[in-house]
């Protein structure tokens, strides 16, 4: 089969790609940008065309101070007004000498603006109200020639040149903005292509392989030396991959073992049948030496099948169909106890402290209930333990239940697989499904096991369980002072 790459990975086509996208937007961004810079151009734009045309009238003006009447003839007063582009030019002076450029008929003012006045908006508003407009009108323009501050000029010109030569600008502006936005949108185009969208189609595509074939080792991320988010999730991609891959294997394995053990079960306990039928009668040989070696022998093969069994529900039976009823946990904790009847026969002394208050009810499965604190009971007792202390306490948001032991704790080599089957024993020849088992049916509940503190002194379990399958009985708990918080 050829190798998944995000080559021949079947991706989206271009219009539904994140390439796409990433090109539509930032085109759509630098555009909006532009806009945004557009307004006060073009208002600035409408200030320095007319601050133009009033300095244009301020110098034909200054053609009047030759004559010693301070008049021209109508012919040269006609070039001067269409030098400077208006049709009436007035110069105001401080020492009250006035210059007055006019065309033959005078014509009617429709609209004024003082350049001396507005702001930085007005400027902007007042552009946008030329170019909104459909019809020419007659300006009167008043402003400070930059040559001569001192002076002040007054022009009437027409509207319709400042239109055109705005919409002219605008264009202008426009076709630099389309062409600003298509080199910028590529730029960004091909750098986040290379950044983003290759190493995300090259993830796409292991998880894709991974997916199809979770145990081939060769299809997996290539991790990078990235130390941004994009090379953080490569990386711990593959460690996913690789934790995942190892469950697998050993989740893989234990089904082997349970079919294995499954198809060896019945001959198994019928081999280990016929051993204990013989076992039972050598025990009643009066030779000395086989009763002492017989009773060692039953222990034995009761073992074996006890193994044999475990493995074998640990490997078929998964999630169990809960039967809820109401449950006295009190009780429960004494059926315990008086099910430990293998440690008397070790001749070891063995006791349950059971500290939980006579009316703590619980809404659970009673048999798996009962079967999980067993398995925790009766691993503390071949772990040497003499004395199991349980207690139970109810919050608001949960009940706990803690099994506290007397026993010699829990070697660190194995408390980071104390609840893996077939790997969190301590003892000699145990498979590690006591702990494993319990947590499973304790999670069906809606529950977890957690291993709270472990010593020399001893070993504290703690169960924690939603408050919700407590029985209403929460108010007698409080009114009868037990244990509840």
């Amino acid at each position: 089969m050829e190798p998944m790459t995000w080559r021949n990975l079947h991706l989206p086509g271009f219009a539904t790609s994140l390439s796409a996208r990433l090109l539509v937007l930032t085109i759509v961004f630098v555009m909006v940008s532009e806009l945004l810079i557009f307004f006060p151009s073009i208002g600035r734009f409408r200030l320095s065309y007319l601050q133009e045309h009033i300095n244009a009238a301020h110098v034909a003006t200054l053609a009047l101070e030759a004559t010693p009447t301070l008049e021209v003839s109508p012919e040269l007063e006609e070039k001067l007004l269409d030098n400077a582009r208006v049709d009436d030019a007035v110069t105001f002076r401080k020492e009250s000498a006035t210059y007055i450029l006019r065309r033959t008929m005078p014509t009617p003012i429709e609209i004024s603006f003082d350049l001396r006045e507005g702001n930085f908006f007005t400027h902007i508003r007042d552009a946008v109200n030329v170019m909104s407009q459909k019809i020419n009108r007659v300006m009167q323009v008043t402003g400070m020639p930059t040559t001569a501050p001192e002076s002040t000029v007054r022009i009437v010109m027409d509207e319709q040149p400042l239109r055109e030569a705005m919409y002219e600008f605008s264009g202008r502006v426009l076709a630099l903005s389309i062409f600003i936005s298509l080199i910028t949108a590529s730029l960004v185009y091909i750098a986040l292509h290379r950044l983003l969208v290759q190493p995300m189609r090259r993830i796409t595509a292991s998880m894709v392989a991974f997916r199809e074939s979770p145990e081939d080792a060769t299809r997996r991320v290539t991790s990078s030396n990235r130390q941004d988010e994009i090379g953080i999730a490569q990386r711990e991609l593959a460690r996913m991959q690789e934790e995942l891959r190892a469950a697998l294997t050993h989740k893989t394995r234990l089904a082997a073992l349970g079919e294995g053990v499954a198809k060896i079960h019945h001959d198994l306990r019928n081999i280990l049948s016929t051993a204990s039928l013989v076992s039972d009668r050598l025990s009643l040989s009066n030779d000395p030496e086989v009763k002492r070696v017989a009773p060692r022998l039953l222990d034995a093969i009761d073992r074996a099948v006890k193994l044999c069994t475990q493995t074998l529900l640990f490997a078929n039976e998964g999630l169990p169909p809960l039967q809820i009823t109401q449950v006295s946990l009190r009780n429960l904790v004494d059926e315990v106890g008086a099910g430990l009847v293998f440690a008397e026969k070790e001749g070891r002394v063995f006791a349950i402290d059971n500290r939980v208050p006579a009316d703590f009810v619980l809404e659970v499965d009673r048999d798996q209930f009962y079967r999980a604190l067993t398995n925790l009971a009766r691993n503390a007792v071949e772990a040497g333990a003499h004395w199991l202390t349980l207690s139970a306490t109810l919050t608001k948001e949960s009940v706990a239940i803690e099994i506290a032991d007397d026993g010699p704790g829990i070697p660190a080599k194995i408390r980071d697989r104390l609840f893996q089957p077939f790997a969190g024993s301590a003892r000699s020849g145990g498979t590690g499904l006591g702990l494993a088992i319990s947590r499973d049916l304790l999670e069906a509940h809606g529950g977890e096991l957690s291993l709270a503190e472990t010593s020399e002194k001893g070993t504290l379990f703690q169960i924690r369980l939603p408050a919700k399958i407590h029985v209403p009985s929460r108010r007698r708990l409080f009114q009868t002072g037990g244990s509840a918080a």
